[in-house]
Formats: C-alpha cells, sequence, structure tokens
C-alpha cells in the first residue's frame, strides 16, 4: 500500500475510534510512520483527507458495482439492467449489496464514524445525510421514476414508493452494525422486503416479459 492510501486508512481508523474532531493530523503521520510535513506533501489538510476518503469509499463501490454486473453511477443506465432482471436475480442482487455495504471495512468504518459524529459537527452531519439519505434516494427515486414511466413499476408518488424501498434496508444495516449476530436474520427480512416491494408496486414476471416484447418490437 502506498504512502497516499496508508494515510486514508489510518486516518479512518482513527476518525472511527477517537472521532474526527479529537483527531489531529500529528496523529495520523504518528500512525503512519512519517512526521507531519511529509505527510502535508500529500494532503494540504485534514478536510483534504476527509475529502479524499469519500472519494476512495466510491472508488470502491463502483468497482464493486461493476463486479455485480451494475453501473452504480448512472441512473438510467441501472434503471435499464433493472427493467430486465427478474426478482431472484434482484434478490440476489440485494443481498450482495447489503453485505458489502456491513463488511467493507473501509465503508464500514466510514460509516461508524459518521453515525457517532453526526451529533457533535454540522459539517460531520451534513455529509451523514448526504451520503446515507439525500444521494441513496436521489438516485434511487431517479431509477424508479424512470422505470414507472416505462411501465415496469407502478406508483402515484415516486418519492414515497423510493422511500418504502430505501428506510427498510438502511434500517437493517444499521441493527447488523449494533448486533452483528443479526446478518441472517436481516437478509431473511430483506428478502421479504424485496418481495413484498414488488408485490405492492407490480413489479412481476408478466411486467419485465411484456417490457421486453414491446423492447423488441421497437427494434424492429
Amino acid at each position: 500500500m502506498d504512502t497516499k492510501r496508508r494515510i486514508l486508512d489510518e486516518a479512518l481508523t482513527l476518525f472511527s475510534e477517537k472521532g474526527y474532531a479529537n483527531v489531529y493530523v500529528a496523529d495520523i503521520a504518528e500512525k503512519v510512520g512519517i512526521k507531519a510535513p511529509s505527510l502535508y506533501k500529500h494532503y494540504k489538510n485534514k478536510q483534504a483527507i476527509f475529502d479524499a476518503i469519500i472519494e476512495e469509499m466510491s472508488r470502491r463501490f463502483l468497482e464493486e458495482a461493476g463486479a455485480l454486473q451494475i453501473n452504480g453511477a448512472d441512473a438510467v443506465v441501472d434503471s435499464e439492467i433493472y427493467r430486465h432482471i427478474s426478482e431472484e436475480q434482484l434478490i440476489a442482487l440485494g443481498n450482495n449489496l447489503f453485505k458489502y455495504f456491513l463488511h467493507d471495512d473501509y465503508t464500514r468504518r466510514f460509516r461508524k464514524m459518521l453515525t457517532i459524529e453526526q451529533f457533535h459537527d454540522k459539517k460531520l452531519a451534513d455529509a451523514y445525510m448526504k451520503q446515507y439519505v439525500d444521494d441513496p434516494l436521489s438516485y434511487q427515486g431517479m431509477m424508479f421514476g424512470l422505470m414507472v414511466s416505462s411501465g415496469v413499476l407502478q406508483t402515484e408518488n415516486v418519492e414515497i414508493m423510493t422511500l418504502h424501498f430505501y428506510a427498510p434496508i438502511y434500517m437493517l444495516l444499521t441493527i447488523c452494525d449494533r448486533e452483528p449476530e443479526r446478518e441472517e436474520e436481516a437478509l431473511k427480512t430483506l428478502e421479504a422486503h424485496i418481495r413484498q416491494f414488488n408485490k405492492l408496486y407490480a413489479r412481476d414476471e408478466n411486467s419485465i416479459m411484456d417490457n421486453k416484447t414491446r423492447s423488441r418490437r421497437s427494434t424492429k
């Protein structure tokens, strides 16, 4: 691991253990095994380190998304992918993503840090809201809106439908953060949640097949 990545890794560990406000650049440098002036050659201040941690977390997620054959950054592309997968495939994908967010050490430490520090620092509270509320709801809302437009999903209120989908998943994640032994239970609940979501919003195999038929006809 190169020095820049070591700085991020050690900083994230310290932030998650001691809190962002209680960690200084000198503390990070000491953990890395370098002097503070050497650290400044890589990052100009603690905020730059924090921003780089977010960028690294995003990079890691997109890498995982690619491995799961979704885009992760383009709602239009992902809406097309989700339009054509079965309920069983969606459940498998949901399980894999849930396990990634739960077990990826980098992501787990970052979530722990923001969960604690949101009550002490307005800037970190804003980062928490962006990372775990605003951005996911915006992205999924855009995807679901496109799927409603194409007839795969049916609802009069995309915003509420998005909340119905996302909120239970994040709640299950926070439960497992506090009580890791409940992971198996959470995965069963996640599967039941996805099946119930499909039932409520008419995302069934018939709608998928009808959509595929329309797609084939439009290309002829």
